[in-house]
């Protein structure tokens, strides 16, 4: 199958991805403008503070991260304003020349489920972006509008597998009547499509950090991971080797533990660099 990007004039996710971390290596830093994070940086809670630090963020890490990944929800609390400033965050950043994953863990079905893929993967819409986060809990199924937009766009996503939340384990680690639990079953039907696609598919899978040990055989996935909880949440480089080994395509995460350095621009840029570091090697 190869490097397939129907419809679209720029390589797969896949290949792009795995370009950026060939060439920036295998970090992704979040850009999570909570109140908290606004507050240590002396910004408002208001989306003037909120521009100033995504913006301030971008200036920071757009040309040293392969993946900036912002969270949809700390903007969208701001409403029109805050969303306004998210669409400017993603153009600067992907004008900088990092991928923007856009994390906002869409899931539904039919048509809306449609309507979520083209506002955000659709390169003619306003809010597009590189790849975005999307929850196959309501059965992985659900989820072939955001496929087919993957396929059509040259675009990427980011399949909700196994969280570190305590509650996670009920439903992710349940099982199935033919034995495998439901991440495993999510798992294979993501490597499914991921078939034959190289260097990596489009469709990849979202697993903690955090996890004590990893409940699912990711061997044949053929896809990129994301790995977030990195830092502040207690997850380590350690970690991410113990969790995944030499697999290719593993996107370790991190937010706050880099966040904390601002608003200073050489401090968040020396932050990220330090954990960049931490991960060289790794493809």
């Amino acid at each position: 199958m190869g490097d397939s990007s129907v419809g679209h004039a720029h390589k797969s996710f896949g290949a792009r991805l795995d370009a950026a971390i060939r060439e920036r290596g295998p970090l992704c830093v979040g850009i999570d403008p909570h109140a908290s994070l606004l507050a240590e940086w002396g910004l408002p809670a208001s989306a003037a503070g909120v521009a100033r630090f995504a913006l301030t963020c971008v200036e920071a890490f757009a040309g040293e991260a392969a993946v900036l990944k912002p969270q949809s929800a700390f903007f969208e609390v701001f409403g029109s304003a805050g969303i306004a400033v998210l669409e400017r965050t993603v153009r600067a950043a992907r004008a900088a020349g990092a991928l923007v994953l856009l994390d906002v863990k869409r899931g539904d079905i039919g048509s809306t489920m449609t309507a979520y893929a083209r506002a955000y993967l659709d390169p003619s819409a306003p809010l597009a972006v590189d790849a975005i986060t999307i929850t196959p809990y309501l059965g992985v199924g659900s989820l072939l509008p955001a496929f087919d937009a993957v396929e059509q766009y040259g675009a990427g996503v980011f399949v909700v597998t196994l969280t570190s939340n305590p509650e996670g384990a009920q439903v992710q680690q349940a099982r199935r009547p033919d034995g495998r639990t439901v991440a495993q079953a999510v798992v294979d039907e993501v490597a499914a499509r991921n078939a034959g696609f190289a260097p990596l598919g489009a469709i990849g899978v979202v697993v903690g950090t955090t996890l004590s040990e990893l409940p699912a055989d990711l061997s044949k996935l053929n896809g990129p991971i994301l790995a977030p909880g990195v830092g502040a949440q207690g997850g380590t480089p350690a970690d991410v080797r113990r969790l995944f080994g030499d697999a290719p395509g593993v996107l370790p995460s991190v937010s706050r533990d880099v966040l904390r350095a601002g608003p200073d621009i050489t401090a968040l840029r020396d932050a990220a660099r330090r954990y960049r570091d931490q991960f060289a090697g790794r493809r």
